[in-house]
Order: structure tokens, then sequence, then C-alpha cells
């Protein structure tokens, strides 16, 4: 037991093993001074040590093989190359990010990008910005600030943080107006409610749950006539960023696991005003808030003071619009996420069989990797994963390699899924393994 604590220049130099910059690490050693002090139990210096090097782990890379494609905890969707070398390559050097090069003046932010989506989605204009929940306060706020938002009370989503969709719409300066019931919405529960004092009419794709059995909910064809009869604008939150049901860019008929997921372009033909989505989900991209519509209400919402706020980064800029080139240019399966869902069930089945003979341990059994982020929630992507014994223990065990390999949970077994694991580290994953779970 320590009794009295070193100096704070000793036990930084105690714990400075050259993993992190030299300021980080006396701050380190400075809060595990003031900790013994306030409490007096354990070694200052193996709490600071510790500390370093849970800090230094959080710079490096993981490898998910949790099944889940996009991890939100992960960062959700891997960029493909050519997103982010054009990345780097915003950040490395000058790019006319807001200058129109016809007349040397100031222009729009992501022009390109915007023409892309507008392209992509049949929509008259498009704006990005940095997330999604930044679209969805930015719609709110310029098109019903000080006003009403109608809002089916089953749509009353929580996402991400704690962050729940009244509280976003009163931060945007609106009142919520919630119909129907937690089951069932009817168009006459919209009809009800609308009046001059409304200022949009939301829809919002559930996100990370269903609502099954005795249920009824308005199509976004009968939300849109309701609301184009009343002149109210219709908003509809997709979320997940899907721009084609159709999903051109895969071979074959559409993923089944993608039933039911609306893409942008079908719910503006059916007659949203303006439909917003997420970058880094299903689109596969940066992280991002794509608003794609109406010119009119686009124009409307760009010129809005919060647009400022929320406008997105040179670096994620140009990953998207790179992104949204590949679909562009009939090259969407390259995309990372969509490589990993498309993965046949026979490759994995043959990578799996290697990783366990390898190992010497595990077995393989078939299960489903998920879409992740909220995406198609309830869904699954059919294919063999390796089970292992050891449970919670041998789950901490991996996450201690270098790097750590994420595994799951799945009551008393620990589930390793390749879906999302590139080839290239199933010797990694071996290796893990043996230390993990032998």
């Amino acid at each position: 037991m320590v009794s009295y604590p070193p100096s704070i220049d000793a036990l930084a130099a105690a714990i400075d093993d050259g993993a992190l910059p030299r300021p980080v690490v006396v701050e380190i050693a400075r809060r595990a001074v003031a900790a013994w002090r306030e409490d007096g139990a354990g070694d200052p210096t193996e709490r600071a040590r510790r500390e370093v090097q849970s800090l230094a782990r959080r710079r490096g890379r993981v490898i998910n093989a949790t099944g889940v494609l996009l991890h939100t905890n992960l960062g959700r969707a891997p960029l493909h190359p050519a997103a982010t070398a054009a990345a780097a390559a915003a950040a490395a050097d000058y790019s006319p990010l807001e200058m129109d090069l016809e007349t040397g003046h100031r222009g729009g932010r992501g022009r390109y990008a915007h023409t892309l989506v507008a392209a992509l989605t049949g929509a008259e204009a498009a704006l990005v910005v940095n997330n999604n929940a930044g679209a969805l306060m930015l719609a709110i706020a310029a098109l019903a600030g000080g006003r009403e938002a109608v809002v089916s009370r089953g749509e009353l989503i929580e996402i991400g943080g704690s962050f729940r969709l009244p509280e976003i719409v009163a931060a945007a300066g609106a009142r919520s107006i919630e119909v129907g019931t937690t089951n069932r919405t009817r168009a006459a529960d919209y009809r009800k409610v609308l009046s001059p004092a409304t200022g949009v009419v939301l829809k919002v794709h559930p996100s990370n749950y269903r609502v099954e059995g005795f249920t009824e909910e308005v199509t976004y064809r009968d939300l849109g006539a309701i609301a184009a009869k009343a002149g109210i604008p219709f908003v509809a939150d997709l979320g997940s960023g899907l721009l084609d049901e159709r999903v051109p860019w895969l071979e074959g008929p559409p993923p089944a696991w993608l039933a039911g997921e609306p893409g942008m372009r079908q719910v503006l033909e059916a007659g949203a005003d303006l439909v917003l989505c997420s970058g880094d989900k299903l689109l596969g991209g940066p992280q991002a808030g794509i608003i794609a519509g109406r010119a009119d209400l686009v124009a409307q919402l760009a010129i809005h003071p919060m647009a400022r706020t929320v406008r997105i980064g040179a670096g994620a800029l140009a990953a998207l619009a790179t992104t949204l080139d590949l679909y562009a240019s009939g090259r969407g399966a390259e995309i990372p996420f969509w490589k990993m869902a498309a993965l046949p069930a026979a490759h994995l089945e043959e990578r799996c069989r290697s990783v366990v003979d390898a190992a010497g341990v595990g077995t393989i059994v078939p299960d489903r990797s998920l879409p992740g982020a909220g995406s198609a929630p309830g869904k699954g992507i059919p294919g063999p994963v390796i089970a292992l014994p050891g449970g919670d223990d041998a789950r901490l065990r991996l996450l201690g390699g270098d790097p750590p390999v994420v595994a799951r949970l799945d009551r008393d077994r620990l589930v390793v899924d390749l879906r999302a694991v590139a080839p290239a580290d199933d010797a990694t994953v071996v290796k893990a393994l043996i230390v993990a779970c032998r």
C-alpha cells in the first residue's frame, strides 16, 4: 500500500511509454495523484498506467466480429478506399469548397454532392449537413419554427445517446402535436389536427424497433396527399439512407432483409416534399445528413441561420461525394457495406472452417448478421458464424488483444461473425481465439 503520493513529475516519468503525448501523460499523472489523495486506496502508478494503456488503445483500429455491419459504437460504415482518399486529399490541400470557379466569388458548399443526390433520388434539389439529427432539426426549425409539427405517437423514436424526437422538435423551436396511438394511427387523426398553425407534417421511419400485431399506419402516399391538400410541407425522416428500394447496384432482386425499408426515390415519388437520411448507414458513406426534395423548401432550409451550425466539413463532404459517385457510376456494389452484406454464405462457411481448424476451437452454426444502426430493424442476413465457449470472460480477453477483436455474446455462447471482418484479418482472429478461448 502506498503511504504517500509520488510527485506528478516522477509518476509521469514512470508511466510514459511513448504511446501518448507528454502533456496527456502529465495530466493522467495529475488525476491519479488527486484520486489517491481523495480516497487513499490503490497504487497511483498502476491506476495511471492503466489509464495510459486504455487511452492509447482508443487511437487504434478494432476488428468487428460482432456481425453488426453498421455498428454505431465502432464507427458505422467503413468507407470505400476512393472515399477515404478523397477525404484525405480534401484535408491535405485547398479545394473550391465554397468558391464559384466561374466568377471567383463565394459559392455554395457541396454543389457537386447536391447534384448527385438529386440525380440518384429524382429530387428537384438537395442539401447535405453534418448528420441526420442536424437535418431533422434544420427542417423543423426552417419549416415549423414557432409553429406545430404533427407526428404519429407510434413514431416518437429515441435515437442513440437518449436523443428523443419530441426533444429535437422542441429544440428546433416547434411544438409537437401527437396523433393516433402507439400502435394505430389513421388518416383521420392527421386531418383532425391540421390547421394554419401547422408548420410541417412529419413521418419518421422506426429505428431499432418494430411495432407488430394490431397495428395501423398511414402510408407515405396517403399522408403526402393529406399534407398537399392542406398546403403543408410533408417531411419524411427515413433515417437509414437507402437510395432506391430496387437496389439496382446489386445483381438480382432486392435482398429479402431489406423488405419494408423505404427508399428515398420511392418516398419522394409517393408525395413527400422532403426526405431526410443518414450518410453512414445503408448509403455506406461518412457521417452526414442528406436532405432531398422540393427546390423551394431546400432553398428555405439552406438560408436558415441554423444551416451554418450543422454544415458538413470538407473531408466528410469529399468522402460523401465520392461515395455517391460510385452509385452514379454503377459501382455501388463496391461500397464496403454492400460488399459485406452480399457475401455468399458458402464463402463465409469456407472462411469460418479455416479459422476454426487453425484455432482449434469453436463450432460453425447458422445465424444472422444485422445491418445495424437502426437500419431494417428486426431483419437479418443469414449466414454461418463461429460459436465459442468462454462467455464474457473470453469476450473480454478478445477485447484485450492488439488489435482488439470485438465479438458478441448470445446467451451463454460467444459468437464470432466474419461477415464484417476483412479476409486479411482472419489470421489475426485465429491468434486471438487461441489466446482467449483455448
